[in-house]
Order: structure tokens, then C-alpha cells, then sequence
């Protein structure tokens, strides 16, 4: 059995259990959810859910929700489902292989769908060493079609959110290029003047609006680390803290 930490979210609103070792929840799925424009009433679909956290965050802002997860690794799904009920939330989570969903699943297309493919592309790096930190970071469905999968499950007019390194933008623009429009790319800088690791995007199907790249969003005050403790800028902080929206568009 997997050996679990309880781990606090959103300023302690949320409270997730997640393996002690393999792919551990950061700030990545938080930002993914703040970024998704829904509506109470709507649908979401989070392909490659993990233990559940972008989801519960998502839930958490927007209530009244019907949530869907998808993730591979049973023992992640299992945790996604308990991370639900614990926090008093609501949702689906199926364990399933994108490229492979079941025909009830299949049948269905969502307001939003968010996603956070693997981080790696293997074929230009080594694998990790725990086998399921390696299964959820790195890449054994390129990115491609895991956000072709993702963009076949939205409703015309509906939106993809995604997170994921800034080295992986190009890949993911190639793969959305004719397929969606209105694409807008926020990068996340970690301090001023510091290149970015990553960036949230949104795309809208069946849009012809132009590609929009915003200013960056910068995380943490400073120009270096110099001291212990918690040094997020404002905006930062209430989106990784208060649960508040990120809004891409004006």
C-alpha cells in the first residue's frame, strides 16, 4: 500500500493525500485550475488528474461544477476519489489510459477541459528513478496527441487549459496549431528579470481569435532567495493561498 502524506491547499481549504514518494502536487495544478473560466452549472474534464488536486482546487472556486478526472495510475485514482470525499466535494474520477477511454467517457464532450500532459519528452532526457514519478512526468504519449485526446472532449466553443514547462510551449502550440483559436500563453516567471519555467495556457475550440502572449506573471518578490519562509508576490499569493481566479483574457 502506498505510504501517503496530508498535504494543505489553498491556504488549508483543501487537504490532500498524495504518495510520500513518485509525483508529489505542487503549484502546477493549482495554477492549471485557477486559469479555467468556468461557470457554476458547467462541465470540466481534467485529463491526467493525479491525485485530484487541480480538480478539488477548481471546485473549490467554482462550486456547483459536474467534475470528470481521468488518470492512468489506479492508486493515484483511488487517492483522487478519497481527496473528494474528504474534502466534501463532488466528482468522477475514472482510471483509464487517455488514448484509451471508455465509450460512456468517450461519448461525452465538457465545457473545459485542463490538463497537465508529462513534463519530459524521454526521447531528449533520462527516466526518473521512482516508476510513478517517471509515469506521470514523463512522456510515453507525446503531446501531440494527448492534447488532440484533451481537445476531442470539448464542446464547440469550450475551452482547454493547460500547464506545463516553457521548453514544452512550442511542442504544445504545434499541436494545437488549426485546432483551436483564441490560444492566450501567460509564462511563470519565478522573480523579475529570471526566464520562465512555465506557463498556463487557454484556447478556445472552434475560435479564429488571435494568439495572444501576456506579460509574465512573476511568483516570488525579490531578485534572489535570500531568506527562509514564504515570499510570494500578491497576485501569487491569492491564487496559490486564497483561491482566487487567473484570469487570462481582459
Amino acid at each position: 500500500m502506498t505510504e501517503t502524506s496530508d498535504n494543505a491547499f489553498l491556504g488549508g481549504r483543501l487537504n490532500i493525500l498524495q504518495p510520500k514518494v513518485g509525483y508529489r502536487a505542487g503549484a502546477d495544478p493549482v495554477f492549471l485550475a485557477a486559469a479555467v473560466g468556468a461557470k457554476p452549472g458547467q462541465t470540466a474534464l481534467d485529463l491526467g488528474c493525479g491525485v485530484g488536486t487541480a480538480m478539488l482546487c477548481l471546485a473549490t472556486r467554482v462550486p456547483g461544477l459536474e467534475l470528470v478526472g481521468v488518470e492512468l495510475q489506479s492508486e493515484l485514482a483511488a487517492l483522487a476519489r478519497e481527496n473528494l470525499s474528504r474534502n466534501s466535494l463532488s466528482g468522477d474520477v475514472w482510471q483509464a489510459d487517455i488514448s484509451a477511454m471508455p465509450h460512456d467517457l468517450k461519448a461525452r464532450r465538457f465545457d473545459h477541459v485542463m490538463t497537465n500532459p508529462p513534463f519530459f519528452d524521454r526521447k531528449a532526457g533520462s527516466r526518473a528513478a521512482d516508476a510513478g514519478r517517471e509515469q506521470g512526468r514523463g512522456e510515453t504519449i507525446d503531446v501531440d496527441a494527448w492534447l488532440g485526446f484533451a481537445i476531442e472532449r470539448i464542446e464547440p466553443k469550450g475551452s482547454l487549459t493547460v500547464v506545463n514547462r516553457i521548453e514544452r510551449l512550442p511542442d504544445c502550440l504545434t499541436a494545437l496549431q488549426g485546432k483551436v483559436g483564441h490560444i492566450t500563453v501567460l509564462p511563470l516567471a519565478p522573480r523579475i528579470g529570471r526566464p520562465s519555467k512555465l506557463f498556463v495556457l487557454n484556447a478556445i475550440r472552434g475560435s479564429k481569435g488571435a494568439f495572444c502572449l501576456r506579460s509574465p506573471l512573476v511568483l516570488h518578490t525579490g531578485v534572489r532567495h535570500e531568506t527562509d519562509g514564504d515570499s510570494y508576490t500578491e497576485q501569487a499569493q491569492a491564487i496559490l493561498r486564497g483561491g482566487a481566479a487567473l484570469l487570462l483574457r481582459d
